[in-house]
């Protein structure tokens, strides 16, 4: 069966029912139908308190850079957190939701796969609670403001060819990257140049997943630089005085989704930012509300770890105080030797010499993880082709470099399939060993910064900034934003700034050609390569399996 066909067999159980294993009341939940519901405002302050005096453990899944053949990060979250339940284990599941642009282009859906599932699938990959819809109505809203108040007087001074802020939508569209606007005369507005972003790599959909409060919202929005005046001054949208409406519309967005597994397990989903042009991480609220109700923990960071794992260890840990407890590295043997050489046509073909070499990649990520004071277990998704020779050279490899290598079959076998990887885990989590670190002080320059995850994480030899770029940094650094963190948005098919440079590459130079402020997010987004903040659909998208029938059953999504 495929993934839907799977998820469309499972009985669901009341929401109310999936609640009430972590505790929470049946009138604190905000009902979507009878399987999704919100957290009430009341709770969530409830679980934020909880889970600053709570002692469970958080585990981070992060993986070997994603080729072809596929990792199954979300399907080693999902059927971890149901193989620790599966032990008697206490555990609770945090991650993003899914964005509309990877459902209809290449990637399909972000539900996890097989019997490791959250469900309703369906719904959690198209529209779900509306998260996404608001936040783009909500960036869009800003972007409407901005113009109108050019058009109506211009009372701040603010210079149209300085505007930083973009539009979005919560697709892949690369004829929105580069437009025009206000053409065809005095009444359609001041004609500039508008640029589009997909909705989940949007400053909004940032601020969303790292505030927990409402005023902790607004007073983001407040600081988002929208651009500069005729005297080259920031201009925050706070001075458009519009603050509340834009809130206004995110007022239920900022509430985590809760919804479960295939197993029953409860699962906080939540936020959905990119991985390779945003920060890649669920929200805030969702963690501390798993925190709050689990024991274990498990959350997932986006594509491998020089990119999400980083962002969530750099950025959201420090936003939020987290400490993670353990970190899983999600592999298989398939990618691996892809990443030594192999074409995809011969990966169920034995090759322990190509999997010696693809190895590089998830020895890198192994070392990554360790420099921030984090211990690992790799997770080895195992398929039908895997040889026993093959599976014995990878146990070694690992234990050469300090690293457990559990095989897991979660995907074929749900909470059983991943028991074994679940008390490694809680081994690993219980055992004293994380001594977490950032990879680099606050106080260093934003280019030192840039440098640093370039090299260090990246394994760049070093780094070429574009002149546009260090001018732009300079500006950040004299206005105050010196001492923010910094997001690095480039491709997730390398380490590198280059998709063509599979394995482990070193020595390369690392090209920032732009970069941008997310003064409200607080962060500094740095773009390395030809990477896009708007992606594009590929020449066969995935919509072309996508139907709907007359009783309403989905086909094809996944």
């Amino acid at each position: 069966m495929t993934d839907i066909e799977i998820a469309q067999k499972n009985v669901m159980a009341p929401i109310a029912d999936i609640a009430s294993k972590i505790d929470i009341p049946a009138d604190k939940l905000e009902l979507y139908g009878n399987y999704k519901a919100k957290i009430s405002f009341e709770e969530l302050k409830t679980l934020q308190e909880k889970a600053s005096k709570n002692s469970g453990k958080l585990i981070l899944v992060t993986a070997i850079t994603p080729t072809p053949a596929g990792e199954g990060k979300s399907t080693v979250s999902i059927g971890l957190a149901d193989g620790l339940r599966h032990i008697g284990k206490k555990s609770v599941v945090a991650l993003r939701e899914p964005s509309l642009g990877p459902c209809f282009g290449v990637k399909g859906g972000a539900c996890g796969g097989g019997y490791a599932q959250i469900v309703p699938m369906e719904e959690i990959n198209l529209h779900f609670t509306g998260d996404l819809h608001a936040i783009s109505i909500a960036n869009n809203l800003i972007a409407a403001l901005i113009d109108n108040h050019i058009q109506q007087g211009n009372a701040l001074n603010i210079d149209p060819r300085t505007i930083s802020w973009k539009r979005c939508v919560d697709l892949n569209d690369r004829a929105l990257r580069n437009i025009v606007i206000g053409l065809g005369g005095r009444m359609q507005g001041v004609p500039r140049e508008d640029h589009f972003t997909i909705a989940v790599a949007s400053e909004i959909m940032a601020i969303i997943c790292l505030s927990k409060t409402i005023t902790d919202l607004k007073n983001r929005i407040d600081n988002i630089v929208i651009g500069q005046n005729y005297n080259k001054e920031n201009v925050k949208f706070g001075e458009l005085k519009c603050t509340g409406a834009v809130a206004a519309l995110l007022k239920d967005v900022i509430k985590p989704n809760l919804v479960q597994t295939l197993e029953k397990t409860p699962a906080f989903v939540h936020g959905g930012p990119f991985a390779n042009i945003a920060h890649g991480c669920n929200s805030v609220n969702a963690t501390l509300a798993a925190l709050a109700t689990g024991d274990y923990v498990i959350t997932e960071a986006g594509f491998a770890a020089d990119l999400g794992a980083e962002k969530f260890l750099d950025i959201k840990c420090r936003a939020a105080g987290l400490k993670p407890s353990a970190v899983v590295i999600v592999a298989t043997i398939r990618a691996l030797k892809m990443h030594g050489g192999v074409a995809k046509a011969d990966l169920s073909k034995p090759n322990c010499e190509a999997l010696e070499k693809g190895f590089e990649n998830l020895k890198t990520h192994i070392e990554n993880i360790a420099k921030f004071g984090l211990p690992s277990v790799v997770a080895v998704n195992k398929f039908i082709t895997d040889s026993d020779d093959e599976i014995k050279l990878l146990e070694d490899l690992c234990a050469k470099f300090g690293t457990k290598a559990v095989l897991t079959e979660g995907w074929g076998k749900g909470g059983e399939g991943a028991a074994e990887l679940a008390k490694t885990v809680v081994d690993l989590a219980d055992s004293g060993k994380a001594n977490f670190k950032h990879l680099y002080e606050l106080e260093l320059p934003l280019a030192d910064k840039i440098t640093k995850i370039a090299t260090e994480i990246y394994r760049a030899e070093r780094v070429e900034f574009d002149s546009a770029a260090l001018k732009k940094l300079k500006s950040f650094e004299e206005n105050g934003y010196g001492n923010l963190p910094v997001c690095i948005a480039k491709t997730q098919n390398s380490i590198s700034h280059d998709p063509k440079l599979i394995g482990a590459p070193k020595g390369f130079t690392f090209p920032v050609r732009d970069v941008q402020l997310y003064a409200g997010a607080g962060f500094v987004v740095a773009l390395a390569g030809d990477i896009m903040t708007m992606p594009g659909l590929p020449k066969a998208p995935a919509a072309l399996d996508i139907d709907v029938d007359d009783n309403g059953i989905i086909s094809g999504l996944f």
